[in-house]
């Protein structure tokens, strides 16, 4: 069973930017771009779905797979981008030349929403305190061996039910690499994932998640940022960000959050925004010092 609904996106939109973010980098078992094909599997309130974007012409058109094709049909804007609202931003980023260089760079560039809370939960849970890496090959593992495969013409596995995770014993999740404390917490999280994907809005999921133990507010600005296309979450706590922020905007090499959060007040409702144009612009702040390694739980 299919559907199809075509989408508008604005002038200069740049489809791949928009939506690459939604994927694990080199490979993700939940999804796949090709350049002018997007395709991610979700596991929706309304049962699995697999979402089809695709070039049509100066459009996009989207095709839904499965059950809730119907669900995932009427977010495909969203899921491309099309909902985030730019206007008030350039009177913001006027207030820095660089931050202004780039608002107009990738005007293009929209923030996707794809109103689903546990998917990000579980990416975000997997990437805290360890390396890209390592959080990549847990996630790819949870969802192929802990998963099913999805619905629609091609090969991808839907994101794990929350159930099945809540049910999973602890030591099923080592040889992924994960150790008990971030195990615990996205157990934790599945077990009210039903209440967590009826937030209204990102303020409700941001004070449900972080009155979660072992998810804070770093957690929880990555996941609002995917699931409510929140251009103001602001991810405190990261590594690398308060560096990039404060390189970018003062020319300073390091910075703590404090200073972060100082120097994005101009920002304010776009915050995240900013962070991520840094990002699209390959800004960031001089390295020092010898990376983090990677660690293997499962030999522990």
């Amino acid at each position: 069973m299919s559907s199809t609904r075509r989408l508008s996106p604005p002038e200069r939109y740049q489809f791949g930017a928009s939506v690459r973010s939604l994927l694990v980098p080199k490979h993700d078992p939940c999804g796949r771009f090709t350049g002018d094909d997007f395709w991610l599997a979700v596991r929706t309130p309304d049962g699995p779905a697999t979402l089809h974007l695709c070039r049509d012409g100066d459009g996009l058109l989207a095709t839904g797979y499965g059950p809730a094709a119907g669900w995932v049909l009427d977010r495909a804007d969203a899921i491309a981008g099309l909902r985030d609202d730019l206007s008030a931003f350039p009177a913001l980023a006027a207030a820095h030349p660089l931050v202004a260089r780039l608002a107009k760079t990738f005007a293009g560039v929209r923030m996707p929403a794809t109103g689903l809370v546990f998917r990000s939960v579980l990416r975000a849970i997997l990437e805290q305190k360890v390396t890209g890496k390592e959080a990549h090959r847990a996630y790819r593992m949870i969802c192929t061996q802990l998963s099913e495969p999805a619905p629609g013409p091609v090969e991808l596995m839907l994101p794990p039910d929350p159930a099945v995770i809540a049910e999973t014993p602890y030591w099923v999740f080592h040889p992924f690499g994960m150790e008990q404390r971030r195990t615990q917490a996205l157990q934790r999280a599945a077990v009210v994932a039903a209440r967590l994907e009826r937030c209204a809005d990102a303020t409700e999921a941001t004070a449900r998640l972080v009155a979660l133990p072992g998810i804070g507010p770093w957690t929880a600005a990555e996941v609002v940022r995917v699931a409510y296309g929140d251009p103001d979450a602001v991810s405190v706590g990261d590594f690398h960000i308060p560096n990039t922020v404060a390189w970018a905007l003062a020319g300073e090499a390091r910075g703590t959050d404090e200073r972060m959060l100082e120097l994005l007040t101009p920002f304010a409702g776009h915050r995240g925004r900013v962070c991520d144009l840094f990002g699209h612009g390959g800004i960031g702040a001089p390295k020092f010092g010898p990376r983090m390694t990677i660690r293997s739980f499962a030999r522990f």
